[in-house]
């Protein structure tokens, strides 16, 4: 998973974490669980500055049954 982080502001981001939520889905399209994992922000990011970290997202084979498949659709950021 590559998430791209801009540092629109004034002053450096020194700290932080980005916590991805990896959503299992059935064929129909049903939401049947949400896998969070969380990582550090790759810090520090300089005013105007972007970086672009990717990250491994795992889910335990047995919990994505044959016919499902995963998508992480949630990413949220905590700023520091």
């Amino acid at each position: 998973m590559t998430v791209a982080f801009r540092n629109e502001g004034g002053t450096a981001v020194r700290s932080g974490t980005v916590t991805l939520g990896t959503h299992v889905i059935d064929a129909l399209g049903t939401d049947w669980a949400t896998v969070e994992s969380t990582e550090d922000l790759p810090a520090p990011i300089e005013a105007g500055a972007r970086k672009e970290p990717t990250w491994t997202v795992c889910v335990d084979a047995i919990g994505v049954p044959l016919g499902m498949h995963v998508e992480t659709r949630d990413v949220d950021v905590a700023w520091k």
